[in-house]
């Protein structure tokens, strides 16, 4: 295969960046597409020239690292499939790929494809845990868990936190991820404790992160190489609801009786 790649290249968060063309010749159609960029640098270093920069780790669809915008969209033509997991049958001989980092404010761009998601890591850690003290390892099959239940715990609990919902949505939101793993916790016995903070904490960390707002347009839903479901939003929202109303300082007067 023969192709013409339009690449994003960026030196740092400050530069303004600009898409280089390069050609990609002699391209197998069974290489992956980070496979086909590591021939494509490979020969950039032989002529002496910067290799693109790009994220990636475990290349089986399994960490979350690989992302980018493939002609548009979010890891590229194939739903339900990651990066690196995207094989090059998927486009044409004489094709020609547009090739982008995420696009977010809340993503700022390190280099050239790669930008700095660690917004998603002071999420987590904001409040995607269970705290609560349980002293030992309790045994696994010590708390009934409802089959539908777990099944739809374990069904949020893949979302991989690559951020391609973030990238597909409009405004930018990262409600699917925040959504995925609160209700990941909040559906288990065990996550039941500090379900209302949860939602409350995460929530107000995104917000600070200046990720958009949900708007419902479920472009992250149809992004989601996990195919995560928009469900999850709507059950971030009602525990999110709950709580803010028993937060909520009563009004009216007099002290106690």
């Amino acid at each position: 295969m023969h192709l013409t790649l339009h690449v994003w290249r960026q030196r740092n968060a400050s530069d303004s960046g600009r898409f280089v063309t390069y050609e990609a010749a002699d391209i197998s159609e069974h290489m992956s597409f980070l496979e086909m960029l590591d021939v494509v640098n490979e020969r950039l270093i032989e002529k002496g020239e910067d290799p693109i920069a790009f994220d990636h780790d475990c290349r089986e669809g399994i960490c979350g690292t690989c992302g980018m915008v493939i002609n548009g969209t979010p890891h590229g033509p194939r739903r339900a499939t990651t990066t690196c997991q995207l094989h090059m049958r998927s486009f044409k001989d004489g094709d020609e790929i547009t090739i982008e980092p995420w696009r977010a404010a809340a993503f700022p761009v390190v280099r050239d494809l790669v930008v700095d998601r660690t917004s998603f890591d002071r999420i987590i850690a904001a409040g995607g845990f269970v705290a609560v003290g349980t002293g030992s390892a309790p045994d696994g099959n010590a708390i009934p868990v409802p089959k539908d239940d777990a099944e739809r715990s374990m069904d949020a609990a893949s979302c991989i936190g690559c951020g391609a919902c973030v990238a597909a949505c409009p405004n930018a939101s990262a409600m699917l991820f925040v959504a995925a793993k609160a209700t990941h916790l909040g559906l288990l016995p065990q996550g039941q404790a500090e379900r209302g903070h949860r939602a409350l904490a995460m929530v107000a960390q995104m917000d600070s992160e200046m990720f958009g707002s949900c708007t419902n347009h479920a472009e992250c839903e149809a992004a989601c190489p996990k195919s995560i479901s928009i469900e999850s939003i709507a059950r971030l929202n009602r525990d999110f609801l709950a709580a803010s109303a028993l937060r909520r300082p009563r009004s009216g007067g007099g002290g106690s009786g």
